[in-house]
């Protein structure tokens, strides 16, 4: 069984998973959301890749603000995981995800990836180092 972590943003979201023996994360995709009010087809398309890769768990980062307090876009994230939970039946746990995004779209620099296409991979490399945390406070 495998874990499957989620960069939430209002327009995408990134998404990781992890091997079976839940040591490393890896990138999956990026889902683009038509409307940020609604959740119906993000929904339906993260329970698609968690039957897929046979997820027991979900971890979703949680954008906390520097200061440790919650704001609106925490608030979203906090509804995205009930709804996640109520319509996959799969836990879903909040992992802070401070600067993860800027991780990535350093990562992305150093990588010499070029500006106009790291838009298309910083979710998915959130999404990993979200996960990647997750996996690395089990040990």
């Amino acid at each position: 069984m495998r874990v499957l972590g989620l960069d939430f943003g209002s327009k995408t979201v990134g998404v990781a998973v992890s091997d079976p023996l839940k040591i490393t994360a890896q990138p999956v995709e990026t889902i683009t959301r038509k409307d940020e009010n609604k959740l119906r087809q993000t929904l339906a398309r993260v329970e698609q890749l968690a039957k897929e890769y046979e997820v027991e768990l979900i971890v979703l980062g949680m954008p906390k603000n520097m200061n440790n307090t919650l704001g609106d876009r925490a608030e979203k994230t906090i509804e995205f995981k009930e709804a996640l939970e109520r319509r996959s039946g799969i836990k879903v746990i909040l992992w802070d995800e401070r600067l993860t995004t800027v991780a990535a779209e350093r990562v992305l620099v150093e990588s010499n990836v070029r500006r106009e296409n790291r838009k298309d991979y910083v979710d998915q490399i959130a999404a990993v180092f979200i996960l990647q945390g997750y996996l690395d406070s089990l040990s």
